[in-house]
């Protein structure tokens, strides 16, 4: 009889086997261009995202170009203490919490933009400042900083031309240390505040119309309608940005604030992306275990935050990445 039965059992489960095998077959014969498209960006994230991560290893080992990554001696977690013990380590980490919570005070800023376009009741004047603001976004860092430069010019500037022209004394903006977080980030919501708005004029478009007649008969006027139907509806989406921001605290990005480093500012301008570039590939001796040690330890830091960010906005809005 147990025979019987576990004959039985064995055909059942090669039945099933075959039904979903079938099933596979049929799902890939008839999607076949879909799941083509969505081996590329696996591959892109195997070969350029996950393949790379092989060399994260030389972060524990004293690594140099004479031998490889397996030859190489290990000396574990050496690195990440020599750059916590190091003299700069404070002065760069402030710097690099100041100007990434300094951005994050003026993450509002795209979506005061977006729905003041989304009550304008002009589409040309809409479309004319949509123009004028997207445009900075696709200027180059260099040339970006270039206009800077010549814009806050102590001499030339046209900043301190007006500062003059009202009675004032001309302000050597880029050598006070005191102003460099001001300009660094001022500079980049001139820059980026048009593109950032776009995903939350996306968001504001998909707001029911209804919502807002219904609103209008009760007799609300433009902040109740901002307040209570237009924030609420893009409050996942502004959920997931800020903690995507939060996420990335430590990435300050090297380009723009390294071309505006000089001897002057650079106790405010040294952050932790410029010091690994100048230590792991402008020194005399580079330093490439030191500077990747340097980027997995904020890489892990950030990781952490991602995860609190993303609890805490969960419990208070319910809104998160998971």
């Amino acid at each position: 009889m147990r025979e019987v039965v576990s004959l039985v059992q064995n055909s059942s489960r090669t039945a099933r086997r075959r039904t979903w095998g079938a099933r596979i077959q049929l799902e890939l014969k008839k999607n076949a261009g879909l799941y083509l498209l969505a081996l590329v960006p696996f591959v892109y994230l195997a070969l350029f995202k996950y393949w790379p991560m092989y060399g994260v290893q030389i972060a524990f080992k004293d690594y140099s170009v004479s031998r490889s990554f397996l030859e190489s001696p290990w000396v574990g977690l050496k690195h990440i203490q020599r750059f916590i013990e190091a003299p700069k380590f404070w002065q760069i980490l402030k710097n690099t919490l100041l100007i990434s919570l300094y951005g994050v005070a003026t993450f509002p800023l795209p979506i005061l933009l977006a729905v003041m376009l989304n009550y304008l009741p002009s589409a040309r004047y809409r479309k004319t400042i949509q123009m004028i603001s997207y445009a900075p976004h696709f200027i180059s860092t260099v040339v970006m900083v270039g206009i800077i430069n010549q814009f806050l010019d102590k001499n030339t500037g046209a900043v301190n031309l007006l500062i003059e022209a009202l009675g004032g004394e001309p302000v050597n903006f880029l050598a006070k240390r005191e102003l460099f977080y001001h300009v660094y980030q001022w500079t980049g919501v001139w820059q980026g505040i048009g593109y950032a708005s776009i995903i939350y004029i996306s968001a504001l478009s998909s707001v029911p119309a209804e919502l807002h007649e219904a609103a209008i008969v009760d007799g609300a006027g433009i902040l109740q309608r901002i307040w209570h139907i237009d924030i609420p509806c893009i409050l996942p989406t502004v959920c997931i940005l800020l903690i995507m921001q939060c996420g990335g605290l430590l990435n300050v990005g090297y380009e723009k604030i390294f071309l505006m480093q000089n001897n002057l500012n650079l106790q405010a301008s040294e952050v932790i992306s410029t010091y690994v570039y100048k230590q792991g590939l402008t020194s005399s001796i580079p330093q490439y275990s030191y500077s990747t040690a340097i980027n997995l330890f904020v890489s892990i830091v950030n990781a952490i935050l991602l995860v609190l960010v993303n609890q805490i906005s969960n419990r208070l809005s319910g809104n998160g990445l998971w």
